[in-house]
């Protein structure tokens, strides 16, 4: 949830109640003997580095090893991380942490301000080439646009120790929901002499040193991630789980095969399946609205066909899709259709009128066989393209539902399917015609969903560029209420159709009834395993 703050005429802290968070155990609980907690992964983790991983299952696995300057509980609320409180100039301009002084690494190294300077800029730094360089700029940092481009060095990135314990930043516009953008891994803090004596090496189990409840003791690429207690954590006395394991498994329907054989504690519940699961197993079957977002990217840059640069045929494509049958027939675990980029649960969202959502499915249709003809396309001249998805049996049967759909009007879909390493580097270099993708939000405001689709965008794979919309989130960013403009943004996509929304996302879960402390009122799903425990059957 957005965290407000009202300025006075002098700076003021924020008012967070500063109580340690880690594992509460009710008292006269019994604690199981063996406190470790083994969750399921689609797919490999591509890298351990804070300023270079792009992905939510590594930010699961990331938000264990570091910790940044504040963290999230279970309703989402910001809690104390290594910053214990901050100031905020009458200006909204500059925040003053305070971080707490007894924060260490894993080799014993005290936290400092400096190490939360270096890794931010080495975030902006364009040597490291990161994909998030972007956030520094979403977050208005001072002189980012400057340091991304190369055209500053990145010591003039607006982020000063002050000392040790004081942290500086500067910003050039007033964001009521900077702070939430701190529990973000892109700005955890990194040990530089660590990073610089190992070079990409740095992240290796036994290797990496972290600053947060956990430490790195394996990873097999593609198969097992292991993390064991950090007892140099500020809160280790208070943190109870003392092993996190993550088994990739790519095959959902094997994933929660392994979790009804005990093998797993929480796995994703296979599209389809969750009614009947929910019948079989009421306490261990959960859906929750989750701040993500499922959509078929089109490619309308110049490496794209040529036909996805003419907006009737975007709009056909869309419009052709039966989300309800996505939702109500194929996933059926609380998903809602989408219309529309943003998810519905989103704090402070409201999606604006978009007039292809009140139509009904035929209409959507006709309309769709309109234009697809308008454009010189039709069944005696089908239009011919790729769909690609990484693996995953539920993002198979979606786009076989998808090609059956589009068949209908004319288009003929040749689905690809990649590993997702494979999947995202083509999405990357502009290697597709149509993509799977999904955004879950960085922070639980609706910028983190529109900002993508600008030209600065670092995920802006499709490469939409429209000055329009530019401009409409860049008035956001200064505006007093800013949802007129998200508004305004979701009726140019709605209106240019770079995307076709399929659904709103929902945590359908099977969680093993003897674990307590996973978030279920956090619409981010942001969770921490110094924050759960195991109880005794």
């Amino acid at each position: 949830m957005r965290q407000t703050f009202k300025l006075a005429a002098s700076a003021l802290a924020l008012s967070i109640a500063f109580q340690a968070h880690a594992a509460t155990v009710p008292e006269g609980t019994a604690l199981a003997e063996d406190q470790t907690y083994t969750f399921w992964l689609l797919d490999a983790i591509k890298s351990m580095d804070p300023q270079i991983n792009t992905d939510v299952e590594g930010s699961d696995v990331l938000r264990n090893l570091f910790e940044g300057l504040y963290n999230e509980d279970g309703d989402g609320q910001l809690v104390p991380g290594v910053a214990t409180d901050h100031k905020v100039s009458e200006d909204g301009l500059t925040y003053t942490f305070t971080l707490r002084d007894d924060a260490k690494w894993s080799n014993g190294e005290p936290v400092t301000a400096k190490d939360f300077v270096y890794a931010w800029r080495r975030l902006a730094d364009p040597a490291t080439a990161s994909e998030y360089a972007w956030y520094m700029e979403l977050m208005q940092v001072e002189n980012a646009p400057e340091v991304i481009a190369g055209e500053m060095p990145p010591d003039r990135l607006g982020i000063t120790a002050v000392d040790d314990h004081t942290l500086e930043v500067r910003i050039t516009t007033p964001l009521p929901y900077f702070p939430q953008m701190l529990v973000h891994g892109s700005t955890f803090p990194v040990l530089q002499s660590v990073v610089e004596e190992n070079g990409d090496d740095w992240t290796d189990a036994g290797t990496l040193v972290g600053n947060g409840a956990y430490t790195l003791t394996e990873h097999t690429l593609g198969e097992r991630v292991v993390m064991e207690k950090n007892d140099t954590y500020w809160d280790s006395d208070n943190t109870v789980l003392t092993r996190i394991v993550a088994l990739t498994i790519n095959d959902v329907n094997q994933g929660l095969t392994r979790y009804l054989a005990s093998e797993l504690d929480r796995v994703d519940i296979p599209a389809g399946q969750y009614p009947r699961l929910k019948e079989e197993y009421p306490e261990q079957a959960v859906s929750t609205p989750y701040n993500c977002s499922y959509i078929y990217m089109m490619n309308v840059g110049e490496k794209g066909p040529e036909a996805l640069k003419d907006v009737r045929v975007r709009k056909a494509l869309s419009y052709a899709i039966d989300r309800d049958i996505v939702v109500d027939r194929i996933l059926q675990g609380g998903q809602r259709a989408a219309y529309n980029w943003t998810h519905w649960a989103v704090a402070g969202f409201e999606r604006p009128d978009i007039e292809y959502a009140g139509w009904s499915q035929e209409e959507r249709l006709t309309k769709a066989r309109e234009l697809l003809e308008e454009a010189g396309y039709g069944p005696d001249n089908p239009l011919n393209l790729n769909l690609q998805y990484n693996t995953s049996d539920d993002h198979k049967k979606i786009a076989i539902a998808a090609s059956q759909m589009l068949k209908g009007i004319g288009v003929n879909l040749t689905l690809d399917n990649y590993e997702w390493k494979v999947h995202t580097d083509r999405m990357q270099n502009q290697e597709f015609d149509l993509a799977r993708y999904a955004w879950c939000g960085d922070y639980n405001e609706a910028s983190t969903y529109l900002d993508l689709f600008t030209s600065y965008s670092g995920h802006n794979n499709g490469e939409f560029f429209n000055d329009e919309y530019d401009q409409v989130m860049r008035d956001s960013k200064t505006a007093e209420d800013p949802l007129p403009f998200y508004q305004e943004a979701e009726l140019i996509l709605a209106d240019q159709m770079p995307i076709i929304p399929i659904y709103h996302y929902a945590n359908v879960d099977m969680i093993a009834e003897d674990i307590r402390g996973l978030p279920q009122n956090n619409v981010n799903n942001t969770w921490y395993g110094k924050d759960m425990y195991r109880v005794a059957e």
